[in-house]
């Protein structure tokens, strides 16, 4: 007996890795040799491609495409009707199966709804993506990116709220206190 829980129009094909506690729910489709770690929650009508791999706690909500190549780590949360791409110049005349492009979504991370990820990028830690971005570079940690292409216009906490630093370059977050120091270009975590 599986120890997650498939709806009965979701379609699990053979040779794929599902973890415990994970649901899903309503016509996905969980293609083999795709893994799936535990306490995940895939949406309806969402399609895990083969050779995709999502860690543990993701949140998949509705109509999203995971297609091969893609890497999520634990804890990311892919927001409705987003999308990655696995091949740099797709046509229809030539198959390029052989050519799929990773792309590394660290732990997290959150995309917003109908966002586009293009392959071969890495989204940083706590990264958030706001909604309709189009993701062509790669992210750096805890960076709030809106906008196509996709921009930063800030940093957030790992809680999800945005960042204001004072004069001496230290931001907290108002829900868990963390505190953050900016240098340069990055961002760090001081309480960890």
């Amino acid at each position: 007996m599986a120890d997650y829980f498939a709806h009965e129009t979701a379609v699990i094909d053979e040779g794929c890795t599902i973890g415990e506690g994970t649901k899903i729910w309503h016509f996905s489709h969980i293609m083999s040799d795709s893994e799936i770690g535990p306490q995940c929650n895939i949406g309806q009508n969402v399609v895990v491609s083969p050779k995709v791999k999502l860690g543990r706690n993701n949140k998949v909500q509705n109509n999203v495409s995971i297609y091969s190549g893609v890497i999520c780590e634990d804890d990311v949360f892919l927001g409705p009707s987003a999308v990655f791409t696995n091949i740099l110049n797709p046509r229809s005349a030539f198959v390029r199966r052989d050519q799929y492009v990773e792309t590394l979504v660290k732990e997290g991370a959150s995309i917003g709804a109908n966002s586009t990820i293009v392959c071969g990028n890495t989204l940083g830690k706590y990264c958030m993506i706001g909604a309709s971005a189009v993701v062509t570079r790669n992210i750096p940690d805890v960076a709030l990116m809106v906008g196509n292409p996709a921009k930063q216009i800030g940093w957030v906490s790992r809680a999800g709220h945005r960042l204001e630093f004072s004069d001496d370059g230290i931001a907290v977050c108002p829900e868990t206190k963390e505190k953050y120091k900016i240098s340069g270009d990055s961002v760090s975590l001081l309480n960890l």
